[in-house]
């Protein structure tokens, strides 16, 4: 297991000091159960899941509100249930490749278990746990930051949602939209680079005609990008299209 975990935690972009709180947050009930049925005892990543959660969640909404303070409550949730759902998280347990670290009993072992998809994702959220609780919360919030965040989205087919279809390119979105409305395209400029040459953030505004505008940052120009195109894509579909069927004037 100690190959296993240095690998990942190369790909977690942290080292913990405490490495056994990594190894209980890859550690499923179904090894737990079996070694306890031995008369043996280990702790599993039931509790660091709970935890982890709550503290994703919070990491989630304080990002969210500090980086779109123009946005309405409904919108910050929207976003945030799309950012914490199963689908965007098993994207990102799959990127780290968590599951070829994880520590299963002989049931799951033999049911796929390594690629099932809440496997996946409760190991992600207790893993996020161990991270706070060895490192505090400014580690937990860089980790949330970079994979969670800042993660492309990629959800799966079956993920059920009751709130919209994900979008994945919001440029795309809002150009499609804007041409729906007759306006003008998109145009898009950078305002803003800012930080060292290896660690850039970069502001891009995107504007459709004189009316629409928006800036957002990111750490690429392509992720400002698609942030900037979110936030006005989001204002725009919530704006109701001028009436094409216009109320006749009153005689006189």
């Amino acid at each position: 297991m100690h190959a296993e975990s240095a690998t990942l935690e190369a790909r977690l972009n942290y080292r913990f000091k405490d490495p056994e709180l990594l190894h209980r947050a890859l550690t499923h009930s179904s090894l737990a159960n079996e070694v306890r049925a031995a008369g043996a005892l280990i702790a599993d990543n039931e509790q660091l899941e709970f935890l982890g959660d709550s503290i994703l969640g919070f990491l989630v909404s304080d990002a969210l509100v500090r980086r779109h303070p123009e946005h309405r409550e409904g919108e910050l949730s929207r976003d945030k249930a799309r950012l914490v759902s199963a689908a965007h998280l098993h994207g990102v347990a799959r990127r780290l490749d968590i599951g070829s670290c994880l520590e299963l009993g002989r049931s799951e072992e033999m049911s796929s278990g390594r690629t099932k998809k809440t496997l996946l994702v409760d190991a992600l959220e207790a893993v996020i746990a161990a991270i706070y609780l060895d490192g505090g919360m400014d580690a937990a919030r860089e980790f949330v930051s970079g994979h969670v965040l800042d993660a492309p989205f990629t959800g799966d087919e079956d993920a059920e949602t009751d709130i919209q279809p994900a979008i994945t390119n919001f440029k795309s979105a809002l150009q499609e939209l804007a041409q729906a409305r007759k306006l003008a395209q998109p145009r898009y400029s950078i305002v803003r680079e800012q930080g060292p040459e290896h660690s850039k953030t970069f502001t891009v505004e995107v504007r459709i005609g004189k009316e629409w505008s928006g800036q957002a940052e990111g750490r690429t120009k392509k992720i400002a990008a698609q942030r900037a195109a979110r936030g006005v894509y989001e204002r725009l579909r919530n704006d109701p299209p001028p009436s094409s069927n216009p109320a006749p004037s009153a005689s006189l």
